[in-house]
């Protein structure tokens, strides 16, 4: 890039920097994002395929979760890598509907770019989709249905369809009653829900339907020390946060020992410490200790002669989950413990899983921390079976907390499409043109989901449309028989978040990468933005100059 000065041209770039402007930007980029959305398409719905992902290292990765996928996916044009973080923030907001939002957004720039061949200006398009996407929220809010406290079987509906599609579908029923009693159990009274406090275990080993819900915790450690009980039944349990060890001096000391038995006398004086901290566990009346830093040899000797069961160095986030799995207090120091700190399990066991020993905390009175272990043939099923529950977890305590629903299987995206090209009449002028783009782009999720399930997607839309416009608002596709089909009597149930954080992400994705006009790539590490040589679009270096 330089601009002459009285014959004199003056470098403003450093030497090799690329650069695209205008039209030619712009197509690069919703290219790259378009080649994004079609990668994870054919994965949408019940009938969607998997992906099969290799990395560097030759390890490998079988799922059809559409932001795994694109984690997993060496992705490195910048417009590319805003479609990654569309999936990312979907997944983290919400737990699904990750795919929906990626191939949502590749459609609206698939769309934007006819209008840009019409001479449309990009600010007039992001300006149509805004007001689209807010009038989309409008209409989602009306048609969403309202779920009752206590609605079990709806939640049951809910996680059924956040797994299905998945690799665990054929597990679907099993895997749905352990993730609404998890929720149920975890939501706190104010009716808040973290999923941080569902704790999932994975075995390999078995078969997924020895996949099970325990009541309490299950920490993959092992006893202390095994001359320690194998079981303790009606368990109080104290949680330490603090070391039954000899405390090391704070600064450096050079101790001088004149006679042999004064160095017996300063061991002795350390064990001495160590038994009276064990000692001081044995008086608070517990059976169990969980500490969550080490446990010195001595004090174990102690604990185990008392016969208490102890485990050594469990993580803060353990601690805390038993917490509220036991109702007991975590404590710093030994010399406060009363007997309310001490917190209550019908039976604490060490079990083998697979061969491998872990301690499981069960029979606990109204848990708010519970725990799930996962089982199954092979580490590749066990990884996609904890996708599926993680979604599943998700989209139910997401219900839990907001209470709204929409039907799925491409139902909302009709009415929205309906109703979005009957707004944008109302609007006239320009903006017009990206409403209607907009309303015609979220048909791609139902013309996904028929073509995933091999059926003629045209056909489809337009019997679901029809059903749409004679007042049937929950239909949407069935892609088992084939026809559309009301989805809320279906069981085919979808959170309203899901829906409106994929609808907004896609637009201000879209809207971001409609605005760049100029693309300027600096060869500084050798290859310009971390994309091959050559730059954006397969130019030759310093052809971007003007």
């Amino acid at each position: 890039m330089s601009q002459q000065l009285g014959g004199q041209p003056i470098i403003i770039l450093r030497q090799g920097t690329t650069r695209n402007r205008g039209e030619e930007a712009q197509n690069c980029n919703i290219t790259a994002a378009k080649a994004v959305g079609n990668a994870v398409r054919s994965t949408l719905g019940p009938k969607g395929m998997d992906k099969m992902l290799i990395d560097s290292m030759g390890d490998v990765v079988i799922t059809n979760d559409g932001a795994t996928i694109l984690k997993e996916m060496d992705i490195e044009h910048p417009a590319a890598k805003m479609m990654v973080e569309i999936a990312k923030t979907q997944d983290d907001e919400v737990g699904d509907g990750t795919t929906s939002a990626v191939v949502l957004a590749a459609e609206l720039l698939k769309n934007a770019e006819d209008l840009l061949e019409q001479h449309v200006h990009p600010t007039v398009i992001a300006e149509g989709y805004r007001q689209a996407a807010a009038k989309s929220l409008e209409i989602l809010s009306d048609i969403a249905i309202t779920v009752k406290p206590g609605d079990y079987a709806m939640l049951e509906k809910v996680a059924e369809t956040a797994i299905s599609g998945k690799g665990a579908e054929a597990y679907k029923k099993l895997l749905c009653n352990i993730v609404v009693k998890a929720i149920t159990n975890v939501t706190d009274p104010d009716g808040t829900v973290d999923i941080k406090h569902v704790n999932v275990q994975k075995k390999t080993g078995g078969a997924v339907e020895d996949t099970v819900l325990i009541e309490g915790m299950v920490i993959d450690k092992e006893r202390a020390n095994p001359g320690m009980p194998k079981a303790v039944n009606n368990a109080k349990i104290l949680l330490l946060n603090a070391a039954l060890e000899y405390k090391k001096t704070e600064v450096s000391a050079k101790i001088n020992f004149t006679r042999p038995d004064q160095v017996q006398a300063f061991l002795d004086e350390d064990e001495q410490m160590v038994h009276a901290l064990a000692e001081k566990v044995i008086a608070s009346g517990a059976t169990v200790l969980f500490c969550g830093k080490g446990i010195d040899d001595v004090a174990q000797h102690y604990l185990a002669k008392a016969g208490i069961f102890a485990v050594r160095r469990v993580k803060k986030s353990d601690l805390e989950n038993l917490s509220r799995a036991t109702g007991a207090s975590i404590v710093n120091s030994l010399d406060a413990v009363t007997p309310a700190d001490l917190g209550a399990a019908g039976l604490v066991e060490e079990k083998k899983f697979s061969g491998d020993e872990m301690i499981t905390i069960s029979k606990c009175k109204n848990p708010k921390a519970v725990s799930i272990v996962i089982r199954g043939g092979s580490d590749h099923i066990i990884d996609e079976i904890e996708r599926a529950l993680h979604d599943a977890l998700m989209v139910t305590s997401v219900v839990v907390q907001d209470k709204k629903v929409v039907a799925g299987g491409g139902a909302p995206e009709i009415e929205l499409s309906l109703q979005l090209h009957r707004y944008a009449a109302t609007i006239g002028g320009r903006n017009q043109l990206a409403i209607e783009a907009f309303a015609k782009a979220l048909e791609v999720i139902p013309h996904a989901l028929a073509e995933n399930a091999g059926l003629d997607a045209i056909d489809m839309i337009v019997a679901i449309r029809a059903a749409h416009e004679s007042g049937k608002k929950t239909f949407g596709l069935d892609v088992y028989e084939g026809k559309p089909v009301d989805m809320q009597k279906a069981g085919v149930i979808e959170p309203l978040k899901v829906k409106t954080q994929a609808v907004s992400s896609a637009a201000e994705a879209a809207v971001m990468i409609l605005r760049i006009d100029d693309v300027i790539a600096s060869s500084q590490s050798g290859t310009p933005g971390g994309m091959p040589h050559g730059g954006m679009g397969g130019m030759p270096p310093g052809m971007g100059g003007d």
